[in-house]
């Protein structure tokens, strides 16, 4: 299996081999993002990517919007795409961030690490929510066939994971997923035990 390191995911930003990149913010998520009332809570995107999310938080108003990325580049390029705005752009590896957080969002992160780190990410989220955080977001649902990432999984696989940190209100599949990916993607709410 190859080093999913900084390296490794410099250049896939340098090289623009983001195929995992909608463009924008997932249906799923922005939907959620909707529903959020407090524009206070503390949130953090981790491998926030290309960050189409953040911007979605940023023009609703929230005003506590953390992203983390393991990629200097993605960083650099945050950190221009968002210059003068009230958001903090952090270059570190999510196993070593330190924060209290009232909501963690997941796209395409959780799919991009080494399954062998799930379990430290779902200790480490769990860590780094406050009481009653809440993690929200999109797992595939689905195997791929070919050395990831994306790593794929499946829903008995993630209740095994979640549930001794996670009480699960929602692990459904997604019925407003991009058309690529319709099918194969569960949509969590897991409030913080």
């Amino acid at each position: 299996m190859r080093t999913l390191d900084e390296n490794f995911w410099n250049e896939r930003y340098e090289n623009n081999e983001t195929g995992w990149d909608l463009g924008a913010p997932s249906p799923p998520i922005s939907a959620y993002i909707d529903t959020l009332e407090n524009k206070e809570l503390k949130i953090l995107i981790p491998g926030c990517g290309n960050a189409h999310e953040a911007e979605y938080l940023l023009e609703r108003g929230f005003a506590n919007v953390t992203l983390v990325d393991i990629s200097k580049e993605a960083v650099m390029r945050q950190q221009q795409r968002f210059q003068g705005k009230a958001i903090q752009i952090i270059h570190a590896d999510f196993f070593a961030h330190n924060g209290q957080y009232d909501l963690m969002l997941e796209q395409t992160f959780f799919c991009a690490i080494n399954p062998s780190l799930r379990e430290n990410y779902v200790k480490h989220t769990a860590e780094i929510l406050k009481p009653n955080g809440k993690l929200v977001g999109l797992l595939f649902n689905c195997e791929f066939g070919k050395e990831g990432p994306p790593f794929g999984g499946e829903k008995s696989e993630y209740e095994r994971l979640f549930s001794p940190y996670f009480n699960i209100q929602q692990m459904e599949p997604a019925a407003n997923s991009v058309k690529p990916r319709l099918g194969n993607e569960l949509f969590i709410e897991l409030t913080k035990k």
